[in-house]
């Protein structure tokens, strides 16, 4: 199992992308074209969510894998910070931005898991794609909380909170997960053409444009992430399925499930807590986060990990 995913075409489609920047080709996809293909895939996946919700109502199993999913998210970025403050030289308050970005959670990541799944013939709990929303918000107080205890002008919670909630990611995902559960199977019936027949090709277009901006990412920081950087970049992740894993198994998931979970905990966020670091910690290098959580991780996720920890979850 574990070689067939490493060959399925998501996966190379990115190790593409990521080849090809590398090399420096000129490949590119239209940044209108990477927009619109991001939100296709946040909608598909909300929407089916919503639609699995509907059909299995509302569960003791949701309520508490909402709750595990919003304690990992916070717990998580103390791991991660005590790995950084260990592993390398960087400043409390750079450790504590980087960790941040590791109890979020990369929504393509988690894209790519599910399609993995499918190709396998694997179910899962619908309902796991609210637990990747509410993912987004304990990861960054954790993360502040670090930070403050180091420097006293930090940006407001409250005010932060506002903002990531009205990120259009999470209200696209959120929303369309809603209108699924509203609308049930009858609603999927009649937009299944367009939510899953073309999802998997769609995927492997934006993965591909994942790919070149990973590589491109990682060239232009290269001389900021230190070998120290890179092994927590690859030792974090794993960390995090372990975690997810055990909460997985603990809530009573399927297999499909305890995958998920474990794809949630494992990935760190690119797009969400960069946004909400340049609000609360302006001073921390961006260079160095970002690149971590797109250059390092989310690579390593993709192309080794899913495939590790859907081996694991089926054991």
């Amino acid at each position: 199992m574990l070689i067939e995913n490493l060959l399925a075409p998501t996966i190379l489609f990115f190790v593409l992308g990521l080849v090809a920047s590398v090399a420096r080709s000129d490949l590119t996809i239209p940044d209108g074209a990477a927009k619109i293909m991001s939100i296709y895939l946040l909608l598909a996946i909300g929407f089916k969510g919503g639609v699995s919700v509907a059909e299995s109502g509302l569960t003791g199993g949701l309520i508490a894998s909402l709750l595990a999913g919003m304690v990992l998210s916070f717990v998580l970025p103390f791991i991660a910070w005590g790995l950084l403050r260990s592993m390398t030289r960087l400043d409390p308050v750079n450790a504590a931005a980087v960790a941040g970005h590791y109890g979020s959670i990369s929504i393509v990541t988690f894209v790519t898991a599910t399609s993995l799944l499918e190709v396998n013939g694997i179910v899962s709990e619908g309902y796991l794609v609210a637990v990747a929303a509410v993912m987004e918000i304990p990861a960054i107080l954790s993360a502040l909380w670090l930070a403050a205890r180091y420097k006293s002008n930090v940006t407001a919670q409250g005010e932060l909170i506002r903002d990531i909630i009205a990120n259009g990611s999470i209200v696209l995902l959120v929303g369309s997960f809603l209108i699924g559960a509203l609308t049930g199977k009858e609603g999927l019936d009649e937009i299944k053409p367009f939510i899953v027949v073309p999802f998997t090709g769609v995927l492997c277009l934006f993965l591909l444009d994942m790919g070149l901006s990973a590589g491109r990412s990682l060239l232009e920081h290269r001389r900021e992430i230190s070998l120290g950087l890179l092994a927590f970049g690859c030792i974090m992740p794993i960390v995090g399925s372990v975690t997810g894993l055990v909460a997985g198994r603990l809530l009573g998931l399927s297999d499909g499930g305890v995958f998920l979970m474990m794809t949630l905990a494992a990935s760190a966020s690119y797009i969400a807590v960069p946004a909400a670091m340049r609000i609360a910690l302006p001073e921390a290098r961006s260079g160095i986060y970002l690149t971590m959580s797109l250059g390092v991780t989310f690579p390593f996720n993709i192309t080794i990990g899913l495939p590790l920890y859907l081996s694991f979850a089926v054991v």
